[in-house]
């Protein structure tokens, strides 16, 4: 049997310093977009390039996302978190030194490893140290983190290029990001062992996957990333080709939707605890959540393409976005429920891994899409018809979220 697991000491404390890391973590992975247009005629870049660079973090992001689940199921999770934080930031330091494509390139590739111990970690920490009543609004506050690092990396990134260049924008990230390790080791338990309690006996990945509620969450993160990954490459450059924004009015214009989604994340997330508080079925409510949230932004995102006016298309992005939260605000929680202590870390890793299958080829057939056809119109309806199908993955295949038992190992 697994031994208890400790008490997290001061729990809100490093809820706050998971929040502002998301926050680093989702400017870093968005700051490419942010500078895409002066990069690329800096270093001469085709559409199609520029697409594949969009694409290269999420190779290593998704690729790592097995390894990064297991470490930090086996190992202590706040310093597997803490080195994989170094590594993405000086990541996005070095990049602000690039000469070419190879070497950006290979900095992409090396951001997506950093990056990819977030959401394992998040998982592992949420399910091991706050309870089910607590677990919407935590996650939505990650997930609101992850929403404001595009909105503040859109405006300030945006206004940063346009006043000392894009190369600056990565000097500043990067080194200022390092700031958050002193509070985060000076923050993290000193009564964990250094080998996770739940490393023993814990269901291995195999036993994971053979679930069909996990092949529900797979398709439902796949969908949601599908479109967040679509915004947070390709919205700045669609706004500026497109709608003919200029850079200022893209950094200004460009974030809020970010904003709007992340109260929305919040609202619904703490809406969410409230109904299950008051009496409401945890299956009911948080299936519910996820399933209307990308049924409703789907029906939106089509027409943002379709209508003849910037300012009508930028209206309807910020509904369908504020929509989006309600899906954003439960799908981890969902994973938490079902997957429990010893499978969170696995499970997540597992469910990022293919999720973000979305971000290896949602930048790069979007930039192929645009650089044929000439129009984002295919983008946006392929954006709608993705986020249809997961809706009906997370009804179809996961009928009640019941924790799932794991056999003794």
């Amino acid at each position: 049997m697994s031994q208890p697991r400790p008490a997290l000491p001061h729990p809100w404390r490093l809820l706050a310093l998971l929040v502002l890391s998301i926050f680093i973590n989702f400017i870093d992975r968005a700051n490419l977009s942010v500078a895409a247009e002066d990069l690329r005629r800096e270093l001469m870049l085709r559409p199609s390039q520029l697409g594949l660079l969009l694409s290269a973090f999420f190779w290593t992001y998704a690729a790592f996302q097995l390894l990064a689940g297991w470490l930090v199921d086996r190992y202590n999770v706040f310093w597997v978190y803490g080195i994989g934080f170094l590594v993405w930031s000086l990541a996005t330091g070095l990049t602000g030194a690039v000469t070419g494509f190879s070497m950006l390139f290979a900095l992409r590739l090396l951001l997506g490893m950093g990056e990819s111990v977030a959401y394992p970690a998040y998982s592992r920490i949420l399910a091991s140290g706050f309870p089910e009543k607590h677990r919407g609004f935590c996650n939505a506050a990650i997930d609101a983190g992850s929403k404001l690092g595009p909105a503040l990396g859109t405006l300030i990134g945006g206004l940063i290029v346009a006043a000392a260049g894009w190369r600056s924008l990565f000097f500043i990230l990067g080194g200022g990001a390092l700031l958050w390790l002193i509070p985060w080791f000076l923050s993290i338990p000193r009564n964990l062992p250094a080998r996770a309690p739940e490393a023993v006996g814990g269901p291995g990945f195999l036993d994971i996957i053979r679930r069909r509620e996990v092949w529900g969450t797979f398709l439902g993160l796949f969908a949601i990333n599908w479109s967040w990954y679509f915004m947070i490459t390709w919205l700045p450059s669609y706004l500026r080709a497109a709608r003919g924004f200029t850079q200022a009015e893209m950094a200004v214009f460009g974030s809020v939707p970010f904003w709007c989604i992340a109260a929305s994340s919040l609202t619904f997330g703490w809406l969410s605890d409230r109904l299950i508080t008051r009496g409401l079925s945890v299956s009911t409510v948080r299936r519910g959540f996820a399933a209307g949230g990308l049924l409703s932004a789907g029906a939106l995102m089509l027409p943002v393409a379709l209508v003849a006016s910037g300012r009508t298309a930028l209206i309807l992005l910020t509904v369908a976005t504020g929509l989006f939260g309600l899906c954003t605000s439960n799908i981890w929680a969902i994973t938490q429920r079902l997957a429990g202590p010893s499978a969170a870390g696995k499970w997540t890793g597992a469910q990022n891994a293919f999720g973000n299958l979305a971000g290896v080829f949602g930048p790069w057939l979007t930039g192929v899409l645009v650089e044929r056809t000439g129009s984002y119109v295919p983008a946006f309806a392929l954006v709608s018809i993705v986020l249809v199908l997961g809706a009906i993955s997370f009804l179809v295949l996961i009928p009640r979220l019941d924790p799932v038992v794991w056999a003794e190992r």
